[in-house]
């Protein structure tokens, strides 16, 4: 496999990891960036983008990142924080008074952003089409009861974290919710960032296909399984309500919408931009990033029936849990996407990482493709 781009020579070992990636696998596309206190150490690509092999992965390509949006979406909602327009702990009705019906009056933007405000899923059945429609969703939203009591546990808000913490942005910052995350986070730091992809940037993005015949590690094994036998596990709910879920990340509709929790389409270089811009200061000031990073929930977690660890939108680190590690240092914060993608920070080596692929795999936590390359980037660092 022929890679583009550059590395610095003292990271020629990580290039050749990278490199390896394609070797004798299902691997089509992927893009790696490794930055140092701001300086671009690894800016890698190669494969192809299409789902026929006709088109190269270029240095522009765009893939959807699933859930590394959600930090995106939580700096801008901690940035209206700093601005004294929301407020970490007072109620969400205070901004979005229907949404204090069934029982969700106390829940705070503290407990949408740590996973602990125990909305992770819809019990009602929705069409397929609402997924793109906003109103639909928040106004379920809305009128939905907690699984469980708000701040007493933990479950992972896949899909619903976007129209939940969305909607704050959308009534307190006076635009779109992706309007308002791609002038708060991308457009400052001039990242190829997008929630609500323009149609004329839909030439860029790469086509998604899956693994086959691999069914990845008992954790994955442990959701796949509750999804396809509990129909009406909470678990389930969160991913295949409403039905269109886990079948659209190739649609223009879904490309075209703002869904912050999941659609966000970037590359490895904005993720990698992203983080370096948090570690410099250069989003959120250095007593809310503090607050953004450290431990606000961590556990069994009752949506991906695996051990969490979250912060104000992103994850934490688990050093000792082999699927749950990031793979550098134990400071690590970002977020893994579905399929493979992901966005961290280690704040001891000042290093902002970023992987993004267009091959799908089936692991619920964190991807040891990408966990074999930060390995590798860490031992180049010694």
């Amino acid at each position: 496999m022929q890679v583009q781009g550059y590395f610095d020579l003292r990271f020629e070992a990580v290039r050749e990891a990278f490199s390896a990636l394609f070797d004798g696998t299902q691997q089509r596309g992927a893009a790696l960036c490794v930055q140092i206190a701001g300086e671009t150490v690894v800016d890698l690509w190669a494969g192809v983008a299409d789902n026929q092999g006709d088109h190269v992965w270029h240095s522009d390509t765009l893939v959807n990142l699933f859930s590394c949006t959600k930090t995106f979406t939580a700096v801008a909602a901690l940035q209206l924080v700093e601005e004294g327009k929301l407020e970490l702990d007072e109620p969400v009705a205070r901004v979005w008074p229907e949404f204090a019906a069934n029982g969700k009056a106390a829940i705070t933007l503290r407990q949408l952003l740590c996973h602990r405000a125990g909305l992770p899923a819809i019990r009602r059945a929705l069409a397929a089409e609402a997924l793109y429609d906003w109103d639909i969703m928040t106004a379920a939203l809305a009128a939905e009861e907690p699984w469980w009591k708000p701040g007493t546990d933990q479950g992972y808000a896949a899909m619903t974290y976007g129209w939940l913490v969305g909607e704050l942005l959308r009534r307190v910052d006076g635009c779109g919710p992706g309007v308002s995350i791609i002038r708060r986070t991308a457009e400052p730091l001039g990242l190829d960032f997008h929630v609500g992809l323009d149609n004329a940037d839909a030439h860029r993005v790469a086509y998604l296909t899956r693994t086959k015949n691999d069914f990845g590690d008992a954790a994955a094994q442990r959701l796949f399984k509750t999804l396809m036998s509990e129909p009406g596990a909470v678990s389930t709910r969160a991913f295949n309500n409403p039905p269109s879920i886990m079948s659209s990340g190739n649609k223009p509709e879904w490309r075209r919408m703002a869904q912050p929790a999941a659609n966000g389409h970037g590359n490895a270089r904005s993720l990698a931009g992203f983080y370096t811009g948090l570690l410099q200061g250069k989003l959120l000031d250095e007593s809310l990033l503090r607050e953004m990073t450290r431990e606000h929930s961590a556990g069994a977690d009752r949506t991906l029936l695996a051990v969490t660890r979250f912060g104000l939108g992103c994850w934490l680190d688990q050093p000792q849990v082999a699927n749950a590690t990031f793979g550098m240092g134990a400071q690590a914060f970002g977020h893994p996407g579905a399929g493979g993608c992901v966005g961290f920070a280690d704040p001891d080596r000042q290093l902002a990482f970023g992987f993004v692929t267009n091959t799908l795999g089936p692991y619920v936590m964190m991807d040891p493709r990408a966990q074999a390359l930060a390995r590798c980037v860490a031992k180049c660092m010694r």
